[in-house]
């Protein structure tokens, strides 16, 4: 065969190829777009209606699901990598219920079989110190985090400084649970998010002091940029917590912005200037609330939230805000 015919075949396939496309491209009755039903296994034209194309080759599951726990029951894939867990999510779960698949009680020689696996498991999860250190420390991290009502993506954020404290060897002469309290503690405020010291030491196993001293170590070596916390963030919070309208809100925030202006913000409290605007704003918009309550919610005293309302009143009358 010479060059000119194979030249001119290999033209002809390139054009009978090019036919093909455009034929399933586009609707052979008026030209249109043609889409692909998958839910039915149809190429269909998106302007008439015409099914180009049938029984095509369903590629989703073989069974159906009419709710989202459904779903997660009956897929087979696990579940997407986490750095929630020491091992991200990729080691084997045994249920620790003795039944089979079909939900019957297994007899005591499979029992016993099945926990001898389980101890076995457990085992290889945990092969060395570092593993046991990690599976310990996000373990107080998932506990904090849900006690303090802090969403997934502030735990997957602390998980991921603890690593980080793990692998530069930042943890001898530190406990696990001061190096776990402060990467929530980060995570929280890196995260617009913020919780007070005192919230957080509530719920962890260490002290105040070691919290404040553990996280600034973490924050220098690791050099987190993160910045000082926004008395606003904590608005929200409190006005939830406390059942006030939004109109409180809005007001404490203008409060905190005239003592920003007036340089009353500076070296205080961020939780304690919120407190005190909270009030502020409360009693400004003739809503009913104690300082006992706020300060309970904000978890300080009612001489702290004496002191800055006054600083803030002053400051919002300097800016024409209260009278």
């Amino acid at each position: 065969m010479s060059d000119t015919e194979v030249t001119t075949n290999t033209s002809e396939r390139a054009i009978e190829a090019e036919q093909a496309t455009e034929q399933v491209d586009t609707c052979p009755e008026c030209g249109g777009r043609l889409t692909t039903d998958e839910e039915h296994g149809e190429v269909v034209c998106s302007e008439c209606g015409l099914i180009v194309e049938e029984d095509r080759v369903d590629r989703g599951p073989e069974w159906r699901a009419f709710d989202p726990a459904e779903k997660s029951a009956k897929s087979r894939v696990g579940a997407p990598t986490t750095k929630l867990m020491h091992d991200k999510g990729l080691s084997t779960n045994i249920d620790w219920q003795d039944r089979d698949a079909y939900g019957k009680a297994l007899n005591a020689r499979q029992r016993q079989k099945m926990q001898r696996l389980r101890t076995w498991d457990e085992r290889f999860r945990t092969k060395d110190s570092q593993d046991r250190n990690l599976k310990q420390a996000l373990g107080e991290i998932d506990r904090m985090s849900s006690a303090l009502g802090l969403p997934k993506n502030v735990r997957e954020t602390a998980s991921v400084i603890y690593r980080r404290a793990l692998e530069d060897g930042l943890l001898p002469g530190r406990s696990i649970e001061g190096v776990a309290t402060a990467s929530v503690y980060a995570a929280a405020r890196m995260a617009d998010t913020p919780r007070s010291l005192d919230e957080v030491t509530a719920v962890s196993r260490i002290d105040k002091d070691e919290l404040t001293r553990t996280y600034r170590y973490l924050i220098r070596q690791l050099e987190l940029a993160i910045e000082p916390a926004d008395p606003k963030q904590y608005l929200p919070r409190f006005v939830s917590d406390l059942d006030l309208p939004d109109e409180v809100e809005r007001l404490a925030r203008e409060l905190l912005d005239a003592g920003r202006d007036q340089g009353q913000l500076s070296g205080k409290s961020p939780v304690g200037l919120a407190a005190a605007a909270v009030y502020a704003a409360a009693r400004l918009s003739n809503v009913s609330v104690t300082q006992s309550e706020v300060g309970e919610v904000a978890n300080v005293s009612e001489v702290t939230i004496r002191n800055r309302y006054k600083e803030l009143l002053a400051a919002a009358e300097a800016e024409g805000i209260a009278a």
